[in-house]
């Protein structure tokens, strides 16, 4: 902890310079008259002081005490006399002595509130001492400055921002300006310690020493890194590394990575390799730079620096523990070791809301519970919301880093912000939620509030949702040149440019392109070829562009359920089992992703299938009951029509893609599944009018233009189907492909259309 003199009381005093002995015996709070009382030897000790002789002072101090112990002059006397002779230990424990002979001397409240900021173990009685001060002087502005800086120190920004508050409103002294600056940037509120810091500034004071490092980070997290790094190169430039040093190194890498200089980042940091007391500002630094680069080696360093950290401390604070686990979440392998510390936070603190989502969290990370125990869990938690500043922020960070549970979440993270939760990446979240709700205006207004944060300017992850949030709009050519960008933009994120290869993949499938889609997986499996994940991705894929058979496909789904558990199923699991036909060997499986996910529609299908076959009425009422359950779900209309077609209930289906088709005019699959309804209906023109507007969503979409195609023939116009085939090849070579479909397709038209003009196809004579 910085030794620094405080402003709480005059200099003179802070100093330990004393007036004459008359004057400071009345500053003790002794009236002249009384002062003149003292006796001999107590007057005496203060004329030494007065004279410079402090250790001369201090004998003299000492044996005052030992003749007269209820003295109160005499302990003050004694207690300025080691603070001039640096004595601090000595000085604290005899202010204590004052105080507890005499609770409200406010020279000792006033000088104990100064030495809490010498040592950490001093904080809190620091506090308490300046707490009772204000309780007498409740306008002693300097004293409430001395408290917030002692807040600050102990992570109470709650607290401490609360006494800034009051202080900055009365034109406080420059030294309180700069306090107030870096206790609210080490708060998180990096633009407002940014204008203190510069209110500072304007009073012609320079910024130094550890003021500076903590102004050159809110500069860093407020957009200009250049100019942090202006701000600590000069701060480094020590022969002797020491605290400040170190601190300042570290936060010059952060400024090096924010400006793109990621050689210097890791060079700056060389010198404080192997010390002992360099391992916590070494492994945040090292941590950023392997979030911002995925440099090999650094998960591993990180890890071992943290360890080491846990192993020295005999009994980790709170907030080393905190720290440690929230880190370890990130690392590969690591979350077992930040479940651990979590479930070790929580003995300590069981009603914080933030360590129970991180727990939770893991839980389900680690396949220990399911999404609906996780959704219930957290909603219990977070039924009623803390009304402490610093337990809001804490809650709000915890909840920007899991993935949002549900739509129904949204009016808590919306509190949260609207309580003054400084989480900007809670907006992203917020952003995703109204995604689940399809209000993608609102999730557009979400992401821009985001991304006009310093935060969101520079995440990536910003581009992925509006990618997403494209692409429900229907613009495909935007989302795609957004992941395109992505992917050649030589991004070190591997998270980003993973999900952008799996992104692109998604357009392309969604334009038929399944063969690109297929390409791009084969890239993220060269890149990742042991996730697991990612091989039942391709094979879905692969089996639903007919590119692989469904026992090979079936090989790649049994080899994943031997190694994994259905617990932690992930998303291409539910699209490869939904791709595969309705199997009786499958139903076990099919449960067991319901129970994860019960309004899973392609996975309820193929359930349904198989209760179809066996009792239809339960099937339709089944289904009438998943209905009722979610009646503002588009999906499981879509889930009734395809249960009503499979049942010949052509009806039931054409009301069910209606009313999707009310709700969401422009949706290509209902538009597509109500044409196929009505030409199972042989309402022909309906259903060519359908499909038309399928096509002017989806141009390219190969499979609409052949059904068009089998429509016109349908409509006994074989010329116009044939034409509209032999287009669609002409196209596919154009591009270099071809689809053996199209083959049989002309075939088929150029067959029926020889046999109505009695001519036997030259292919079948012989």
């Amino acid at each position: 902890m910085r030794q620094l003199c405080s402003y709480i009381v005059p200099f003179a005093l802070c100093a330990g310079l004393i007036g004459t002995p008359a004057l400071e015996i009345v500053n003790l709070g002794v009236p002249v008259a009384q002062a003149q009382a003292l006796p001999a030897e107590v007057r005496r000790g203060y004329t030494l002081l007065d004279q410079g002789l402090v250790k001369d002072a201090i004998a003299a101090f000492q044996q005052a005490v030992r003749r007269y112990p209820q003295s109160i002059p005499a302990k003050l006397g004694l207690a300025i006399a080691y603070r001039r002779q640096g004595q601090i230990s000595d000085a604290w424990d005899t202010y204590q002595q004052v105080l507890a002979q005499e609770p409200n001397n406010q020279l000792a409240l006033k000088s104990v509130g100064l030495l809490g900021s010498y040592r950490p173990d001093w904080q809190a009685s620091g506090i308490e001492a300046l707490t009772t001060l204000l309780s007498f002087n409740p306008n002693d502005t300097e004293a409430r400055a001395q408290r917030a800086l002692l807040y600050g120190y102990q992570g109470r920004f709650a607290e401490a921002l609360a006494d800034y508050q009051t202080v900055l409103a009365n034109n406080p002294l420059p030294e309180i300006l700069l306090g107030a600056a870096e206790t609210f940037t080490n708060s998180g509120n990096y633009q407002q310690g940014l204008e203190l810091f510069n209110r500072y500034r304007a009073t012609g004071k320079s910024i130094s020493g550890y003021a500076a490092i903590a102004y050159a980070r809110a500069l860093r997290q407020t957009g200009n890194p250049a100019g942090a790094i202006q701000v600590l190169e000069p701060q480094v430039q020590a022969a002797q590394i020491d605290d400040r040093i170190i601190q300042a190194r570290a936060e010059l890498s952060l400024a090096y990575l924010a400006n793109q200089q990621f050689t210097e980042a890791l060079a700056i940091l060389d010198p404080l390799q192997g010390r002992v007391d360099a391992i916590l500002p070494l492994a945040r630094s090292l941590n950023e730079i392997r979030l911002r680069t995925n440099a090999a080696g650094l998960a591993e360093r990180v890890a071992n620096l943290y360890s080491q950290a846990l192993a020295q401390a005999v009994t980790p604070n709170l907030q080393l523990l905190r720290e440690a686990a929230d880190v370890f979440r990130g690392l590969p392998q690591g979350q077992q070791t930040a479940l651990n510390l979590y479930r070790q936070l929580a003995m300590s603190q069981p009603n914080d809301p933030s360590i129970q989502i991180q727990i939770l969290s893991l839980e389900r990370q680690l396949g220990l519970i399911s999404p609906a125990d996780l959704k219930g869990r957290l909603y219990q938690v977070l039924q009623i919301l803390p009304t402490d500043p610093t337990q809001q922020q804490q809650l709000a960070q915890a909840l920007a880093q899991i993935e949002p549970p549900g739509p129904e979440f949204l009016p808590i993270y919306q509190n949260l912000l609207l309580a003054g939760a400084n989480q900007p990446f809670l907006n992203f979240r917020i952003a995703q939620l109204l995604l689940q709700n399809n209000d993608l205006e609102g999730a557009k207004r979400a992401l821009a509030a985001y991304a006009a944060s310093p935060a969101g300017a520079t995440d990536l992850a910003l581009q992925l949702l509006a990618a997403e949030i494209e692409r429900r709009e229907g613009n495909l050519a935007a989302a795609q040149t957004r992941y395109q960008a992505l992917i050649t933009g030589n991004i070190q994120d591997t998270d980003v440019l993973n999900a952008a290869l799996q992104g692109l993949a998604g357009i392309y499938l969604s334009q038929n392109q399944p063969d690109n889609a297929l390409v791009l997986y084969d890239q993220l499996l060269a890149r990742n070829p042991q996730d697991a994940n990612v091989q039942l991705g391709r094979a879905s894929i692969a089996y639903q562009a007919n590119r692989i058979s469904e026992a090979q496909a079936e090989v790649v789904l049994n080899s994943w359920l031997q190694t994994q558990p259905t617990t932690n199923a992930p998303a291409e699991l539910f699209s490869l089992v939904a791709a595969l036909p309705a199997s009786p060997q499958r139903e076990n499986l099919y449960n067991a992703l319901l129970a994860i996910d019960p309004n899973n529609i392609p996975i309820q299908t193929r359930s349904l299938q198989l209760l179809v076959s066996r009792d239809p009425a339960l099937a339709r009422a089944r289904v009438a009951q998943i209905v009722a359950s979610n009646p503002n779900n588009v999906g499981v209309y879509f889930l009734q029509g395809q249960l009503a077609q499979a049942i010949g209930d052509l009806s039931l289906a054409d009301k069910a893609y209606q009313t999707i088709l009310t709700v969401q005019p422009y949706n290509a699959d209902a538009l597509s599944a109500l044409a196929g309804i009505r030409f199972q209906q042989r309402r022909f023109n309906s259903a060519q009018q359908l499909y038309s507007q399928v096509l002017a969503l989806n141009p390219n979409d190969l499979a609409i233009r052949r059904t068009l195609a089998s429509l016109s023939a349908a409509q006994d116009k074989p010329l116009a189907a044939l034409e509209q085939v032999e287009q669609l090849q002409v196209q596919q070579l154009t591009n270099g492909t071809s689809d053996n479909e199209l083959s049989r397709q002309r075939q088929q038209l150029q067959e029926n259309f020889l046999r109505r003009r009695g001519f036997q196809p030259s292919w079948e004579r012989y």
